[in-house]
């Protein structure tokens, strides 16, 4: 289990300290800034990815609030919370009692605290106290039951495949595209009045994620049967140069689908499934559809496919390298895409703590298509 610990250190040195040794001789790795090497990723997206990795936020709530950044007008501590409970995360709150909350801390400690959005903490003096209660929830998180429960389907539900129509077979031809669908059971759809309404929050949901800059000018777009909203990319794409995989599409169906499109990485020898990095990519696309806040029943089925009308293999991605130099494996041109056929349902943990579980067999389902 890797456990991200987040909190300001001024303030917490000891703590943080004792945290790193205590999680270790339990078994369990660790995930701090101080561990960090040296690289080009920006500091703050260093952590939000090194987060997005762990499987359980712990936060530790100091006197300090930390550095603010003029790209939020938050904490890194702060920006790691939203990211936490965006993507549902399991968070562990501990507050240092007998210190004194410098303004901005103590607004962010009332935020954590918040009946309505916030989590049950513990309180801790010292940190031999912290490391007691920590112990304590770290073992009470290895006994946990997995949130997940899978279900034969009687009978397969009809998934709306957006590679299949026909728009985008004329204008997305030339990209390769990964596509992650989740489908409610029993759910009677939605009346043309509840799809607008919907329609009308969906890009105010999409920006709560935080998943995408403030920045970004999202697209609305409305047809008979969904609504959506079009992600451009953050940056110009020049030919040959290699980009990770982003966000293309958030579009919700009137049968209750939910679907989210993303490129894939890419270099100059065209898309990339990279083995390592896809089971990533598709659990960041089922926590994303979690904080979206719309599917709601119990039980769902999550289906992902990749459109493959453009050049795409199967190899290892790396931002730094514009062009691979030998052929790899599953290099090609295929019209047929590539698709999970789901036959099971499973709980809506799947979009949430259970999305890094979910995530690796969709992702193999769909490199081993390619490999056959």
């Amino acid at each position: 289990m890797k456990i991200f610990i987040s909190s300001a250190r001024t303030g917490l040195e000891a703590e943080r300290d004792a945290l790193d040794g205590l999680i270790r001789a339990l078994g369990h790795t660790p995930v701090r800034f101080e561990d960090f090497s040296a690289q080009t990723t920006p500091s703050r997206e260093a952590c939000l990815r090194a987060l997005a990795s762990a499987d359980v936020c712990l936060l530790l709530l100091g006197p300090f609030y930390g550095h603010v950044f003029p790209e939020t007008g938050q904490s890194a501590t702060h920006d790691e919370w939203v990211a936490a409970q965006a993507a549902g995360m399991p968070r562990i709150v501990y507050r240092k009692q007998d210190v004194v909350f410098e303004p901005e801390q103590h607004k962010f400690v009332r935020l954590v605290e918040a009946y309505a959005t916030g989590v049950f903490r513990n309180y801790f003096r010292t940190s031999t106290d912290l490391m007691t209660k920590v112990v304590q929830k770290v073992k009470e998180l290895e006994s946990a039951a997995s949130p997940l429960a899978f279900a034969k389907l009687v009978q397969q539900p009809t998934i709306h495949w957006i590679s299949d129509s026909t728009a985008f077979q004329t204008a997305g031809s030339h990209e390769s595209m990964l596509e992650l669908h989740v489908m409610p059971l029993e759910f009677p759809g939605y009346s043309t009045r509840e799809l607008d309404q919907l329609g009308a929050s969906l890009m105010d949901r999409v920006r709560a994620t935080r998943t995408i800059g403030s920045d970004v000018a999202l697209n609305p777009i409305r047809s008979d049967e969904y609504v959506a909203v079009g992600i451009p990319a953050s940056r110009p794409r020049s030919w040959g140069a290699p980009q990770r995989g982003e966000l293309a599409e958030c579009r919700l169906y009137k049968t209750g689908q939910l679907s989210i499109r993303a490129t894939l990485p890419r270099d100059g020898l065209g898309a990339i499934l990279d083995p390592d990095a896809l089971p990533q990519q598709v659990a960041d696309l089922l926590r994303f559809s979690g904080a979206l806040n719309i599917v709601q029943e119990d039980r769902i089925v999550v289906a992902a496919g990749v459109s493959t009308g453009a050049v795409m293999s199967v190899d290892t991605f790396d931002p730094r390298q514009s062009r691979r130099s030998a052929q790899p494996i599953g290099f090609g041109r295929s019209r047929r895409p590539l698709r999970t056929e789901p036959d099971e349902s499973v709980t809506l943990a799947a979009l949430g703590a259970g999305a890094a579980e979910v995530a690796p067999h969709l992702a193999q389902a769909l490199i081993l298509q390619v490999r056959r």
